[in-house]
Protein backbone atom coordinates (compact mmCIF):
# COMPACT_ATOMS: atom_id res chain seq x y z
CA UNK A 1 0.00 0.00 0.00
CA UNK A 2 1.92 2.66 -1.38
CA UNK A 3 -0.63 5.40 -0.71
CA UNK A 4 -1.16 5.42 3.18
CA UNK A 5 1.95 6.09 5.20
CA UNK A 6 1.41 4.11 8.25
CA UNK A 7 3.80 4.98 10.62
CA UNK A 8 3.48 4.36 14.44
CA UNK A 9 1.16 7.57 14.94
CA UNK A 10 -1.31 6.43 12.07
CA UNK A 11 -1.82 3.20 13.47
CA UNK A 12 -1.96 4.19 16.97
CA UNK A 13 -5.13 6.65 16.16
CA UNK A 14 -6.97 3.92 14.10
CA UNK A 15 -6.95 1.18 17.12
CA UNK A 16 -7.53 4.49 19.93
CA UNK A 17 -10.48 4.77 17.51
CA UNK A 18 -11.54 1.07 17.30
CA UNK A 19 -11.04 0.61 20.58
CA UNK A 20 -13.25 3.57 21.02
CA UNK A 21 -15.82 2.16 18.85
CA UNK A 22 -15.73 -1.04 20.97
CA UNK A 23 -16.10 0.35 24.09
CA UNK A 24 -18.84 2.35 23.58
CA UNK A 25 -21.05 -0.48 22.02
CA UNK A 26 -19.80 -2.99 25.11
CA UNK A 27 -21.35 0.00 27.42
CA UNK A 28 -24.69 0.41 25.19
CA UNK A 29 -25.20 -2.59 25.61
CA UNK A 30 -24.47 -3.44 29.12
CA UNK A 31 -25.87 0.27 30.16
CA UNK A 32 -28.64 1.07 28.05
CA UNK A 33 -28.46 4.46 26.69
CA UNK A 34 -31.27 7.61 28.33
CA UNK A 35 -31.14 9.98 25.59
CA UNK A 36 -30.66 13.92 27.52
CA UNK A 37 -31.36 17.30 26.28
CA UNK A 38 -27.90 19.60 26.74
CA UNK A 39 -27.20 22.67 25.49
CA UNK A 40 -27.74 22.54 22.22
CA UNK A 41 -31.41 21.54 23.17
CA UNK A 42 -31.28 18.09 21.03
CA UNK A 43 -31.50 14.94 22.33
CA UNK A 44 -28.14 13.04 22.36
CA UNK A 45 -26.90 9.52 23.55
CA UNK A 46 -23.59 8.35 24.09
CA UNK A 47 -23.07 7.73 20.63
CA UNK A 48 -23.94 11.07 19.37
CA UNK A 49 -21.80 12.69 21.60
CA UNK A 50 -18.85 10.82 20.96
CA UNK A 51 -19.68 11.63 17.06
CA UNK A 52 -19.99 15.13 17.99
CA UNK A 53 -16.60 14.91 20.17
CA UNK A 54 -14.70 13.33 17.23
CA UNK A 55 -15.74 15.73 14.17
CA UNK A 56 -15.19 18.71 16.29
CA UNK A 57 -11.95 17.47 17.50
CA UNK A 58 -10.87 16.92 13.80
CA UNK A 59 -11.91 20.48 13.28
CA UNK A 60 -10.10 21.92 16.04
CA UNK A 61 -6.73 20.31 15.03
CA UNK A 62 -6.80 21.32 11.37
CA UNK A 63 -7.33 25.02 12.89
CA UNK A 64 -4.37 23.83 15.16
CA UNK A 65 -1.93 23.24 11.96
CA UNK A 66 -3.34 26.17 10.18
CA UNK A 67 -2.95 28.93 12.58
CA UNK A 68 -0.45 27.66 14.92
CA UNK A 69 3.01 26.90 14.97
CA UNK A 70 3.18 25.26 18.13
CA UNK A 71 3.28 21.35 18.19
CA UNK A 72 -0.35 19.45 17.55
CA UNK A 73 0.23 17.64 21.32
CA UNK A 74 -1.01 21.65 22.62
CA UNK A 75 -4.06 20.83 20.00
CA UNK A 76 -4.46 17.30 21.48
CA UNK A 77 -4.77 19.13 25.39
CA UNK A 78 -7.54 21.08 23.93
CA UNK A 79 -9.24 18.37 22.18
CA UNK A 80 -9.27 16.33 25.85
CA UNK A 81 -11.20 19.98 27.10
CA UNK A 82 -13.45 20.23 24.62
CA UNK A 83 -14.63 16.66 24.79
CA UNK A 84 -14.77 16.87 28.54
CA UNK A 85 -16.90 19.41 27.79
CA UNK A 86 -19.52 17.96 25.21
CA UNK A 87 -19.87 14.92 27.48
CA UNK A 88 -21.09 16.89 30.08
CA UNK A 89 -23.06 19.62 28.66
CA UNK A 90 -24.10 18.45 25.14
Amino acid sequence: MDWMAWTLPTATFFVIIAATLVTFTVLAIKFPEVPRIGILRIETTRGDRLFITLLGSAFLNLAWLGLFSAPQWGALIVCLFYAIAVFRWV
